[in-house]
């Protein structure tokens, strides 16, 4: 049982080691970390509990570059169902939870849907009782900290580990040696606990930090070489130190190699040595470990796993790859062919000699393979693993695994029928879905309590938080005005809450009043921000010339990171940025129009962003965005999608009804059937207004700061650019839809009960995209795991 003196007791002793002084006199930063350290000491022995009952069950093992696991403090107060009583602990020493919450730096550990993903995955696995642990990399800075200047996106560190972080425990005991062609690194494991909702069940993250083999060189400080008596550590910490480093030149492509064989050896190393310890014959190993790789970033998996069977413990060839291919899984997350990960042989030759070669041996028995089915010669080429200079980390991911699934049953669909087609068509017993999800438990419970108490009032019970699918209760509500007149009240006061927020962080006044249109996501092309901001300029142009009569207010709220070797898309921020100086400083429309790009956006941003949404913007190209969490996020707040049938906003429509969405734009099959033929000039001269709001870019309404960003979007749109053709995601072939679609959303919005049931309608059905689902399927169906 809980006991509050005892976590007393704990506050009042960690302040005094950690800090020096009493709680009382601890600023929220510091606070927030004794705090944390207390609730630790509750959360050890479950997880040693956890470890005991797990003993000799079959374990999942999900490999991935990122973890975006947001704030730690609230999430593991709720899981363990102890919030009421931290708050009351803290208020007896004078402190406010939510102040010690706000406190807490969000971990950086990830970027975008892929990290978040495996992060939802976790807390369900443990929620469920599944045995499912995490392995990845403990980025020292995180991908960065972003802050706009004169529009532009500026990167700074993100220091998340200023204050040190109370979750996680160093085990330097099970650290092991990685070696590269330059010699061998230290990975040494932090693990931290990931709680299960009830704290019934505490499964394990655990993240590989780079260190020196030998941190110091004592012989050359004494020889006056200062700087060459630290090289061997600072080269060893430069791989784990930011995430996703700056890849256009051979330098950063060498780096992110490094980053992603050593989190996979290390990690596979840990896997192989514990189960030889336990006395386990290796060619059980995969009775005992179903290993999920997340995209490609750990596809070197495949040699690294063949290299320990066989070099390491002297296993024949063939049956190691029985055993590779029965232990690994590959999720695939993208349809577009230029994301399917590749690297240079010269590159992959200099830094792992070794492992190259294993790739050529695994190639070499692929060719064999395929002549086994008639596939010989040139008709080999599409496959090969090692071809044209590169070595295909998604073909490599296929080959050497027993399934690929796609994360939405479009993208599966599309991948079987375009991308991966030859693989399919050789492996279809190896193909399969498993649609996204999101954890109910911290974007509902957690980020909109207002809510979370209504839906279980409406329920009579709070089985939800662990059956999603309870949702579908709601529909019966669907005509009681009280509920809906409840529902807009609610959505409200998320909406004032934002604006507050906005106001104190980015110095912007907005209306609650208006429509909260959010687009809220990765900076991509393919994601199409730009036919956002095309549509933001054209209702200003209609409103300045008298057009405007029906309009409804908007605040368009953007928030997204653009890599930062990725000039394109950091000139669509700037782009985005200089729209919203124009109309929000524009008398006759600041009232009507308002454009926010919020700064630095993170997990806790988006927590009170999703809430406060009155229409999820989810506009990419049709058959290009493979599932999209976000949009679940949305749907599960309240928010209807506008968008197109791409990735899981289908499987959102359908259970959410189509009248209870606003569905624009080219479908997969007519952009197929248009794509040889298009023209993007013939939809700039002939939609009314769309030349106007392109060639903004290029006449000079907006200043780029001379660096000729504004003139690549347009040339982009109208010449190509590149490596793509012209208007390569069909931004101006969509406009004239998307805007009528905009301004469906507005007329729906004056009936503000008719609104109120389009966002239950969402609600209710957002109960097949719970993550809960997804990893049961995956037990299930991929690696065979009870719980």
């Amino acid at each position: 049982m809980f006991d509050k003196k005892r976590l007393k007791e704990r506050m009042n002793a960690h302040a005094a080691v950690s800090f020096g002084r009493t709680p009382e006199e601890l600023d929220t930063k510091e606070s927030h970390i004794a705090f944390s350290k207390a609730i630790m000491e509750e959360v050890v022995p479950l997880w040693t509990a956890t470890k005991k009952r797990q003993e000799g069950k079959k374990k999942a093992c999900y490999l991935s570059a990122e973890f975006l696991m947001g704030r730690a403090l609230g999430n593991n107060l709720m899981n363990l169902g102890i919030d009421d009583e931290a708050r009351e602990v803290l208020g007896n020493l004078g402190m406010n939870l939510n102040d010690i919450e706000e406190a807490e730096e969000d971990a950086g550990l990830g970027n975008g849907g892929l990290g978040r993903l495996a992060a939802c995955f976790l807390d369900s696995g443990a929620s469920l009782g599944y045995p499912l642990d995490g392995y990845g990399i403990r980025y020292e800075y995180g991908i960065f900290k972003q802050s706009i200047i004169d529009g532009a996106q500026v990167e700074e560190g993100d220091n998340w580990l200023e204050y040190g972080d109370p979750w996680s425990v160093r085990r330097l005991d099970e650290a092991v040696k990685v070696t590269f062609f330059d010699g061998p690194v230290l990975a040494v494991p932090y693990d931290t606990p990931v709680i299960g909702y009830g704290g019934k069940t505490v499964n394990t993250l655990r993240l590989w930090k780079a260190e020196a083999v030998r941190p110091f060189g004592f012989k050359e400080f004494n020889d006056e070489d200062y700087e060459g008596s630290v090289r061997e550590k600072n080269n060893a910490e430069t791989i784990t130190r930011v995430l996703y480093p700056n890849d256009c030149t051979d330098r950063g492509k060498l780096l992110r190699l490094r980053q992603q064989y050593f989190f996979v050896s290390a990690s596979l190393q840990d896997l192989v040595a514990k189960h030889i310890a336990k006395g386990l014959d290796l060619r059980a190993f995969p009775e005992h470990h179903a290993i999920q790789l997340n995209d490609t970033h750990p596809a070197v998996a495949v040699p690294e796993l063949m290299r320990l069977l066989t070099e390491e413990h002297g296993m024949d060839w063939d049956e190691a790859f029985d055993i590779t291919r029965r232990s690994l899984a590959y999720t695939n997350h993208t349809i577009l062919a230029e994301a399917l990960e590749q690297w240079p042989v010269r590159l992959y030759r200099k830094l792992l000699p070794g492992i190259y070669e294993i790739i050529r041996k695994i190639d070499r028995s692929l060719q064999s393979d395929l002549r086994s089915m008639g596939i010989r010669g040139k008709a080999q080429d599409r496959y090969r693993i090692i071809h044209g200079g590169s070595v295909k980390m998604a073909w490599l991911s296929i080959y050497g695994t027993h399934s690929t699934n796609g994360v939405a049953e479009l993208h599966t669909d599309l991948l079987k029928e375009t991308e991966l087609r030859h693989w399919y068509d050789i492996y279809p017993e190896r193909f399969n879905n498993k649609t996204n999800g999101i954890t109910q438990r911290r974007w509902l419970k957690m980020s909109n309590p207002e809510l979370s108490g209504l839906v279980t009032e409406l329920l009579g019970t709070d089985g939800w938080i662990t059956d999603l699918d309870l949702l579908e209760g709601l529909r019966d509500h669907a005509d009681d005005e009280d509920v809906l007149l409840r529902l807009n009240s609610i959505k409200r006061m998320k909406k004032v809450q934002l604006a507050e927020h906005i106001r104190k962080v980015e110095g912007i006044e907005i209306d609650p009043d208006s429509i909260f249109d959010i687009q809220i996501k990765r900076l991509h092309e393919y994601k199409r921000q730009l036919l956002n901001a095309f549509h933001i300029l054209d209702l200003y142009y209609r409103i300045k010339e008298g057009n405007g009569e029906g309009i409804a207010p908007r605040t368009f709220i953007f928030g997204a990171k653009a890599a930062p070797g990725y000039k394109r898309a950091k000139g669509i921020i700037k782009y985005i940025n200089e729209i919203a100086n124009l109309v929000n400083s524009d008398p006759e429309t600041k009232d009507r129009l308002k454009v926010v790009f919020v700064t630095n956006y993170r997990v806790s941003y988006a927590e009170k962003l999703f809430p406060a949404a009155d229409i999820s913007e989810q506009i990419s190209t049709a058959g290009k965005e493979a599932s999209g969490t976000g949009n679940m996020k949305f749907m599960l707040n309240g928010a209807p999608t506008i968008g197109t049938l791409d990735g899981a906003n289908i499987e959102i429509v359908e259970e959410a009804g189509e009248e209870n969405s606003f569905i624009f734009g080219l479908k997969v099959d007519e952009i197929e059937a248009m794509k040889e033929s298009y023209d993007p000039h013939v939809p700039y001269m002939e939609i009314p207004g769309l030349k106007r709001v392109v060639d903004s870019l290029v006449d000079g309404t907006f200043d780029d700061g001379g660096t000729g960003a504004f003139r690549e979007l347009h040339d982009s749109l109208l010449k190509g650019a590149s490596w793509h053709r012209p208007d390569n995601y069909f931004i101006l072939a969509d406009f004239a839809s998307y805007r009528e679609a905009q301004e469906a959303v507005g007329k729906a919005y004056k009936d503000r009960l008719g609104y109120a049931v389009k966002c239950l309608m969402n609600i209710a059905g957002a109960g097949k995209f719970s993550s809960d689902r997804t990893i049961r399927e995956y037990a299930d169906e991929i690696w065979s795991l009870e719980n």
